[in-house]
């Protein structure tokens, strides 16, 4: 499979290809894991958080959006080309659900017992982590936010949330963009919850595996 400039559509699959795709992949989808946009100001940039998240198999994305920029049904979102363009076709294949308010989505997420993570490059919340010293395994459901990129994450998600979590930064310029930002941090957490995923069962039949269940695709598979 050649690899997608960005900007591009992904060629189209042929039926049997997607469909031996899909199965391919499900043993990798990190489940019951939420990515949530909160505000964005430019619709192409939920398009390329929308990627990340399929890329590195995060389960849904919501969008917390107060200015009615994405349609209700996500069967409209999948046709919109402005998100189908940037997010390289993904959003065909990540289900995105809006929000008007952050509060309206966090009483969705604590409803179905998500507890949440916000992400922000300054210390925010009561309980502050860095990325690669958080532990995403010790929630079953888990939610994690990602703020506006002028803003950043709000006062009332940082109230509403468990933590906050930082990438640790080097440089004169403390800030990355939200494509950036939430490619690097949901990498950390799809990793950590494929590595609990394939050694936990999850459901009615809990307990540790026999055998770890692989965490990454071989080569000839992931190239399908």
């Amino acid at each position: 499979m050649m690899p997608v400039v960005a900007g591009e559509e992904e060629p189209k699959k042929s039926k049997p290809s997607v469909r031996k795709r899909a199965d391919a992949i499900k043993p990798y989808i990190c489940k019951n894991l939420i990515a949530v946009i909160e505000a964005p100001s430019d619709i192409k940039n939920i398009g390329t958080v929308i990627r990340n998240v399929n890329a590195l198999g995060c389960e849904k994305v919501y969008v917390v959006d107060p200015r009615n920029a994405l349609p209700d049904d996500w069967q409209e979102m999948r046709e919109k080309p402005s998100l189908s363009k940037t997010s390289v076709s993904a959003v065909k294949w990540s289900f995105v659900k809006r929000f008007d308010s952050t509060d309206d989505c966090f009483n969705q997420l604590e409803e179905n017992n998500f507890h949440s993570v916000v992400t922000s490059p300054h210390v925010k919340g009561e309980t502050n982590i860095w990325l690669h010293e958080g532990d995403f395994t010790e929630h079953t459901k888990l939610a994690v936010w990602f703020g506006n990129e002028k803003r950043g994450i709000s006062e009332r998600a940082v109230e509403r949330s468990d933590a906050c979590v930082a990438i640790p930064m080097f440089g004169m310029i403390e800030s990355l963009n939200l494509a950036t930002s939430s490619g690097i941090v949901l990498y950390e957490v799809t990793k950590q919850r494929r590595g609990y995923q394939s050694k936990y069962k999850k459901g009615r039949k809990r307990g540790k595996r026999t055998e770890p269940l692989p965490t990454v695709m071989d080569r000839e598979e992931s190239q399908q």
